[in-house]
């Protein structure tokens, strides 16, 4: 995805150093847009291998509406390994404890996929909501769905970095926009690509349409200072020709499962290891 990689560079080389929680700056930079047509590939990314598996399972994850880290395990998917609800927590113990004790929490609170498919614990599911009005009402504008909610901020993981998503139909195909307040470059963004990308594929399974444009509206565009390595490492590869997928078993979006659904002619370089800032 050549977007993506001048995304990259542009902050490589216009980026400016910001300090912020984690304790690792990074260089940031305001607002940037990804657009890809789902008619060119799966926005798998090629110039390095992706864990695939993993993107999927996290998004059945949220699909099921599931708060449990042990869910995630059991299906080798350990990327909320280190945070649990912090509600939990006991208040004022040392940070290496704290750490020990997120490690060990199975509960992750009320993050994405619980606000999906109840918001605010009051029962209003987000998700069959679109689904419905896709098939009834296929001409809305009104479809989207938020995953921020500053009423129950306290009881997440983490506060959700893709706060919503906005579907529309078209000439008789699906568009999906998703807005993050922050993004991680290097790990966090070809990630939610691939897994937005993977979503409208499903909806689109679901409802009959044709998969059209995927489009991510990124704001706080950010590379941690030891992901400068890794970074430039990647920008010299050239990619390879992007994969497809297809989901031959499938009844519902709601009875989906990560197996349901295979990458073909998926063609990388060589995997880069970063770490993540928590």
């Amino acid at each position: 995805m050549r977007q993506y990689l001048d995304a990259l560079k542009l902050i490589l080389d216009e980026g400016q150093l910001v300090s912020n929680r984690t304790g690792v700056a990074a260089y940031t930079y305001p607002h940037i847009m990804i657009r890809h047509d789902m008619a060119d590939g799966f926005p798998l990314l090629t110039t390095k291998k992706m864990a695939w598996k993993s993107i999927k399972v996290e998004l059945e994850f949220f699909i099921k509406g599931l708060t449990s880290k042990k869910w995630l395990q059991d299906r080798g998917c350990t990327i909320w390994d280190e945070w649990c609800n912090p509600a939990l927590i006991p208040y004022g113990i040392p940070d290496e404890e704290r750490k020990k004790f997120q490690l060990e929490e199975d509960d992750l609170g009320k993050i994405y996929g619980v606000e999906w498919r109840n918001f605010n614990s009051q029962g209003f599911d987000q998700l069959a909501w679109i689904v419905n009005e896709l098939k009834a009402n296929p001409e809305s504008r009104r479809l989207v769905c938020s995953a921020w909610n500053p009423c129950q901020m306290g009881q997440m993981a983490l506060p959700p970095c893709h706060t919503q998503w906005h579907i529309f139909q078209m000439n008789d195909k699906l568009h999906l926009c998703f807005y993050m307040r922050s993004i991680d470059s290097f790990l966090g963004c070809p990630y939610n690509l691939c897994s937005y990308g993977l979503l409208l594929h499903l909806l689109c399974k679901e409802t009959g349409y044709k998969e059209g444009i995927l489009t991510g509206f990124l704001s706080n565009w950010h590379l941690y200072e030891n992901h400068i390595d890794a970074a430039r490492l990647q920008l010299q590869r050239e990619p390879y020709p992007l994969p497809t997928i297809r989901t031959e078993k499938f009844t519902s979006i709601f009875d989906w499962t990560y197996e349901d659904t295979e990458l073909v002619d998926y063609k990388y370089h060589p995997s880069i290891k970063a770490e993540i800032a928590v």
